[in-house]
């Protein structure tokens, strides 16, 4: 049994048992410079064409050095930027990772999805997270130590405000009496919990629509997923909740290459990718979206060879 039987997007990129494929923004070989930005309508519209399911958005403000990664997310603010190529797209998926639930007021986050939800109907999955990037906290005067606390109230709120008719909200971030968020979505957006966003496993499994975790080796991500299924079946027996998961890809030339760790992924040859990707949908990964940022060709060169061998054995769910 699945929540979002007849969400569009959902529908497409998650299934049980079953594996799919996505990409993550920006799609660019950039490593440690700052993005280009070059070519993204034309890129994004060719993963596309291939039917890779689904694009993901960082959400992140300030260029901060000290974090290891010179970029700003995808330079561009994340909704904005989601819904320009959302107007540039006809069905691939818009997705967060994640919005950062402590920086943005709730009833914002409500208001913004419900509107890109309208324009472009059940193509939104929306991730959220607590945040780990100090500097976004220090800029907008926000404690970093309370973004569980934060995290927890926000999440609470935007759903009520979302999904609600009228809602009675009495919250440390405000209160709605009386008053309706307007426009509400077409359909219930599904909203994945990123990483534990400092709650405990127990909390995500009751109230996320699935889980997002970050890559790891194929048996220590099967011992999250089993214990993770366990408890949401405790709290939703017979409920399908997904298992959605990141891999920077550094794809080899040589399709035999056999697979090696590089930072928060692997680089492979695509033949060893298929059989990686096949131990991760073994283990209960339902989808998976590729970074391209520490690879060393170019980003539509890669996406033409995954998107015609590759993908083939993962399909996007008709």
């Amino acid at each position: 049994m699945t929540t979002f039987q007849h969400h569009k997007a959902y529908r497409r990129m998650y299934k049980k048992n079953e594996l799919t494929l996505g990409l993550h923004m920006p799609l660019e070989n950039y490593q440690y410079a700052t993005p280009t930005m070059e070519k993204q309508v034309e890129l994004t519209q060719l993963a596309e064409q291939y039917e890779f399911t689904s694009l993901w958005f960082r959400d992140v403000l300030l260029q901060d050095p000290s974090f290891g990664d010179p970029a700003t997310g995808q330079i561009y603010d994340m909704l904005i930027y989601l819904t320009y190529l959302a107007s540039q797209t006809k069905e691939i998926a818009l997705s967060t990772a994640a919005i950062v639930l402590p920086l943005r007021h709730p009833l914002r986050v409500a208001k913004e999805m419900a509107t890109i939800d309208q324009l472009f109907p059940e193509r939104l999955i929306m991730g959220v997270s607590s945040g780990d990037r100090q500097a976004d906290f220090r800029g907008l005067g926000i404690p970093h130590e309370e973004r569980g606390k934060r995290f927890a109230e926000a999440f609470h709120y935007l759903e009520e405000a979302l999904n609600k008719e009228f809602p009675s909200i009495q919250s440390a971030l405000g209160s709605i009496q009386g008053a309706n968020v307007v426009p509400k979505p077409t359909k219930r957006i599904p909203t994945m919990i990123t990483g534990y966003s400092q709650q405990n496993m127990e909390w995500f499994a009751q109230y996320g629509d699935g889980w997002m975790y970050y890559p790891r080796h194929p048996h220590f991500q099967a011992e999250a997923i089993t214990q993770w299924r366990k408890l949401v079946d405790i709290y939703h027996p017979g409920v399908f909740k997904p298992f959605t998961q990141p891999m920077h890809l550094d794809l080899a030339e040589d399709p035999n290459e056999m697979p090696t760790p590089i930072r928060l992924g692997f680089r492979a040859g695509r033949n060893a990718l298929v059989e990686l990707l096949s131990i991760y949908k073994e283990i209960g990964v339902n989808h998976l979206f590729f970074a391209l940022f520490d690879s060393k060709r170019p980003a539509e060169e890669v996406i033409h060879e995954l998107g015609e061998e590759v993908l083939p054995h993962f399909p996007s769910h008709m």
